[in-house]
């Protein structure tokens, strides 16, 4: 069956999310700030699901219609199939979001929105009252300049949540972002990685995911695992299919260090639960002490933005520690997100060759992109 769906993910990563779509076989669609949409099969909500490293979610796209009035909103929904997707015990929660639209109310889109959905189920299954004790069904209607959009959740909790990272410390970075860190990069299996500020292993781990070609899904379940829409048998081929993919060969070189001896104890516990453990070297120290062993190795680090009183003045000795690095290392490559918008400038001291800007949750940060000597 020829399925739209949505991948969301956070402002600046759609180009990455983008490619990862294409690399999967799938055709894209539209793009939008936040949002790609593409063209799928059932046993594409599985794939994507499985495989996209930097999106937050997949929705399935059930419709989508002009909505002025109440009445537009109740047969708009009434008109889309929904006994093809939700059973007789489906338990389904309809949210709704307005943004510049004459339909403002959210609770009462929501009320009338579900009333619509009852009321074509009803067509099918008979006018019992749903009890709704089975697969959950996760409604999202967004309505933008009156123009309502509405999909379904396939995946459940983000995507960001692997199910690896059982150990956590301050402010980590969500897997998603790190993976399209190292994805923006030029890193590759036989090139050295290197994050001096690992932090509970994120960056390292994301990478070494990619390297060994580990879906970022596999070790995790799907809200849309438990639709009768999906066959089992696909969610256990597809699954197989990803097992089969791995690469246990492929020549892995990553250094991770952190100055908390909790935070290398966090990520050696995390990496070892993504099956990664033996492609990355943790280590305790501290930037300074860190010396080059190779001639064209890439850093790819989340410092701590030193937000609070008193960090600033120890992040600005850091980013100096880092630069100096990096004058001695010409050929080496430095990839790095912060808040600081003056780190080329006053910290670092040179102008980066490329810059992007990207979301670390709430935070607006730039990822600096220095591209060492050939």
């Amino acid at each position: 069956m020829k399925l739209e769906l949505i991948a969301t993910t956070a402002f600046g990563l759609e180009a990455v999310v983008r490619r990862e779509i294409e690399q999967l076989g799938f055709k894209i669609a539209a793009g939008e700030d936040g949002r790609v949409t593409y063209v799928a099969n059932e046993s594409g909500i599985v794939r994507s699901n499985l495989w996209l490293r930097s999106a937050d979610r997949v929705l399935l796209k059930m419709g989508e219609f002009d909505v002025r009035t109440f009445e537009d909103m109740f047969q708009g929904m009434r008109g889309i199939d929904w006994e093809m997707l939700i059973p007789e015990d489906g338990h389904f929660v309809v949210n709704c979001t307005s943004i510049k639209s004459q339909l403002s109310s959210v609770p009462a889109c929501q009320s009338v929105a579900e009333k619509a959905l009852v009321a074509r189920l009803q067509e099918t299954y008979g006018p019992n009252r749903f009890a709704k004790t089975g697969a959950k069904y996760d409604i999202k209607i967004r309505i933008l300049k009156d123009r309502a959009c509405v999909t379904v959740d396939t995946s459940g909790i983000g995507l960001h949540k692997r199910g690896y990272r059982t150990k956590n410390v301050t402010a980590p970075i969500k897997e998603t972002l790190a993976a399209a860190m190292v994805q923006l990069s030029f890193w590759k299996t036989g090139r050295l990685l290197v994050d001096p500020f690992c932090g509970s292993g994120t960056i390292p781990i994301e990478a070494a995911m990619i390297g060994r070609n580990i879906a970022p899904g596999f070790h995790r379940k799907f809200i849309s695992e438990d639709w009768p829409f999906i066959s089992a048998n696909v969610w256990k081929t597809e699954r197989a299919n990803a097992a089969a993919q791995i690469d246990r060969s492929a020549d892995i070189s990553i250094f991770a260090s952190d100055k908390d001896m909790a935070a290398i104890a966090a990520a050696r516990e995390n990496a070892a639960n993504a099956d990664v453990g033996d492609c990355i070297h943790f280590e305790q120290k501290e930037f300074r002490e860190f010396a080059a062993t190779e001639s064209h190795g890439i850093v790819i680090c989340n410092p701590p933005y030193g937000e609070r009183v008193g960090e600033r003045a120890e992040m600005e000795l850091v980013y100096g520690e880092i630069g100096e690095f990096f004058r001695q290392n010409p050929t080496w490559s430095l990839y790095l997100i912060t808040t600081d918008k003056e780190f080329e400038t006053k910290a670092f001291g040179r102008p980066a060759d490329r810059r992007r800007k990207l979301y670390n949750g709430r935070l607006e940060t730039t990822y600096y992109q220095y591209y060492g000597e050939k």
